[in-house]
This record gives structure tokens, sequence and C-alpha cells, in this order.
């Protein structure tokens, strides 16, 4: 027997024992893919489960009398001295009749939200011709009505234990039944901004702040971070100090956001005085947190240009300079772009920073410029889980889903970019 008859019966000895090994990593794999997939599924059901119902606001359909004795005693209309809360009242008691006793008014009247008066305002400033005729309105019910026609109450509970009494829950079948209550689309949670009032809460605001500060970060990111990447790829000198500079990028990437936020407060806050709670801080933070990954990303793509380009268009002549921005840039600019998308998407799903410099403040007001006092997503999702109100849960549940519907775009427009940038060799 010669010596490959030998080595051939060793490796036919030892197949069983590997394909059992591979097999059984393949297993390991799928396992831990299947795992994965089963908690991500998990996560959405529980998310939209939670969240889905906030997309949705119980309404009550009041017929307001725009009062002139109640509105314009003097026969012009005062909002100064107009009494809103009053014919909003009165509306609610011809809707659940029978209802005399002070204390039982005064319990009824919490059925309604608080934002119902103001939108009686609103109507007859927009419209003064209204002023002495009777209108159907269909206004928002209180954040305890909305939980309990969505079943987020249980009316079976002991009276103690829930937050809506016994009588008010025999009001609302009363309004129920004569078809004065419905479901409707809860436009308030995209046009409003945050209230302490859950049933007129919304993410305006939030997602005008978060915009304001990602125009920031883009502006000053992208091009600071490839200019960044092009000289110290192309152009820096390879010594200790460029290495040293290279760990020091690497270090902040996978530094705690927090860090950078103790940083913005003490640059831009302490030195510069620029105000508190402002978009132009958070992005100037954020731009801070996504350098690092822009930079670390467009070497990247960078290194990945084949060297033959630049052999070849050295050789026609052309200056090292010309190299890089005539011929390595364009290529490169796809992965250069990804990067920059995927740390927009970290900027725009970062808190911890943006607690630091105040922007956790309750701001009511959207901000209408890169100065005015505003919050971010992220924030406002912190603050709403914080809440000990019911119904604040189920927002932050939609909140986290519009948060995450962002995402997920900024990620489809990263693959977009790349696929519609991208040059063959």
């Amino acid at each position: 027997m010669g010596r490959g008859d030998e080595t051939r019966k060793k490796v036919e000895a030892g197949l069983p024992r590997r394909r059992r090994k591979e097999l059984i990593f393949k297993l390991t794999g799928m396992l831990a893919t299947t795992v994965g997939v089963a908690f991500l599924g998990i996560f959405f059901a529980t998310l939209i489960g939670e969240g889905a119902s906030a997309f949705k606001q119980t309404f009550l359909k009041l017929d307001i009398e725009f009062s002139e004795d109640v509105l314009a005693p003097g026969g012009e209309l005062d909002l100064e001295y107009a009494d809103f809360d009053c014919i909003v009242r009165a509306a609610l008691r011809e809707a659940v009749p029978g209802v005399s006793a002070r204390r039982d008014r005064r319990e009824l009247s919490r059925i309604v939200s608080v934002g119902a008066s103001y939108q009686v305002r609103d109507m007859i400033v927009a419209s003064p011709e209204l002023l002495g005729t009777t209108q159907s309105i269909w206004v928002p019910a209180s954040s305890n009505v909305d939980m309990l026609i969505k079943g987020k109450i249980d009316a079976n509970l002991d009276e103690a234990l829930r937050p809506i009494s016994d009588k008010q829950i025999e009001w609302v079948g009363v309004l129920q039944e004569s078809g004065r209550l419905d479901s409707r689309f809860n436009k308030a949670l995209f046009t409003n901004g945050d209230s302490r009032e859950p049933e007129l809460a919304g993410i305006k605001g939030a997602v005008m702040g978060s915009l304001y500060m990602l125009i920031v970060t883009i502006v000053l990111s992208f091009p600071i971070g490839v200019a960044a990447a092009i000289y110290l790829e192309e152009f820096a000198p390879r010594n200790r100090w460029s290495d040293l500079i290279e760990v020091n990028i690497n270090n902040l990437a996978a530094a705690p956001s927090i860090v950078f936020g103790l940083l913005g407060v003490v640059l831009f806050i302490d030195w510069f005085a620029l105000p508190r709670s402002a978009p132009i801080v958070g992005g100037l933070v954020l731009t801070l947190l996504t350098l690092p990954v822009i930079i670390i990303a467009s070497r990247a793509s960078i290194k990945a240009v084949p060297p033959s380009i630049r052999e070849a268009a050295l050789g026609l002549g052309a200056s090292q300079t010309q190299v890089v921005f005539h011929h390595v840039l364009p290529l490169a600019l796809p992965g250069m772009l990804t990067g920059t998308i995927i740390g927009m998407s970290r900027a725009l799903g970062e808190s911890a920073p943006l607690l630091m410099i105040g922007m956790v403040a309750f701001i009511v007001d959207v901000p209408g410029s890169f100065t005015d006092p505003a919050t971010a997503l992220p924030v406002q999702i912190y603050l709403w889980a914080d809440s000990p109100e019911r119904a604040f849960a189920e927002r932050t549940s939609a909140a986290i889903i519009v948060l995450l519907g962002f995402l997920l775009l900024m990620n489809l427009a990263a693959v977009i970019l790349r696929k519609r940038m991208e040059r063959k060799w």
C-alpha cells in the first residue's frame, strides 16, 4: 500500500466528522438567524400593536351654540373675555340630558378635551359670521374616554383603580348610543407640538427640530468629513502623527454619544454662548458625533478605488490633485454618500447628547428657525415614555414607528444612491 492510499484512507475516515461539524455549524447559523428574526418580529408586533391605535382619536359631536350673550355681551366679539368653555359645557349637557348636580356637571365636563374650547375659538376667529348660529362640531374627547373606547381601560375594574368614573362610563355609553362618538384619524399627532394633554400632543415640533438639526449636521459634516478623508488618504505624509490622528478618529467613532453632549455644553454653550435647546447647537453636537463615521467611511471608499485608476491618470500626465478630484473622488463618492447617510441615521436616533444641551425641556411651539427653542424626536419619545399618563404610552410607540420610518427611508436612500452612482471599471 502506497503513501497516497494511506492519505486517502485518512481523509475518507475524517470526512464524516468534518461533515458533521459543517452540519452543526449550518444549524447553529440557522438557529441564530431564526432567533434574531423572531425577536425582531416580536419587537415590531409589540410596537405596532401598542402604537397603531395612536393614529386614531376619539371625537365627540357637539351642537355648539355661538351665543352672542356669552361671546359678545357688548355687541362685539371680545376674545379676552369670551367664555368658550361655557358654550362647550352647555352643548355637552344638551348631548347628555339629566345631569343637574354641580359635581356631576363638573365630572361631565371632563369627558371632553380642553382643546375643544380652543377649537371653537379658532372657528369664530376664522369665521365671525358664525356668531349667533348653532353648528355641529366634532371635538376631541378626553384621553380617558379615548382609552376607554380603545379598550385600554377595563371598565370592569373597581372605580378606584381606573382614571374614569362609573358615571363617566355611563355618559360615554349614552353618547355612543346617540351616535355622537366616533374614531377618526388623529391629525393632531402630526400637526401639533407637545402638550400636557395626551389627546392634543403631537410630534410636529419634534420633527421640525430634528429636521433643522439634520440640515446643520449634513451641511457641516459632509464637506468637512470628505475633505479630511481625502487629505489623510491621499496627501498626508505617513508618519507617527498621521497614525495618531487615525487612531483617535477610530476612538472617537466608538466613543459614547453622551461624551459629545458634554463637549457641546462646554464648547458651544459655555464658550460661544449659543442658546440652549436650539437646533443649531444640536446640529453642531451631532456634527461632532457623525464626523468620525463619515471620515472612516470616506477613507474606506477611497481605498476601494483600484490603484490602476491612479496609475493610468498619472501616466497620462495628470497631477496628484487632478487624479484625486477627477478620477478617485467620483468613483469613491457613492460609498461616501452611503457612509454620510448612515451617519445621519445615527444622528437622527440619538438622544443622550441632546439631553445634555437642554433639549429635554417642555416646548409646545413648533420651531421656526435654527435658533428657536426646540426638541428632537428621540427626546420627545423619551419625555412621553417617562409620563405616567396611559395615553402617552401609545403615543410613545407611535412616535417610535414614525422615527423608524424615517430611518428606513434614509437607509433606503443610501442604497438607491449607491446603486445609481456606482461606476463599473
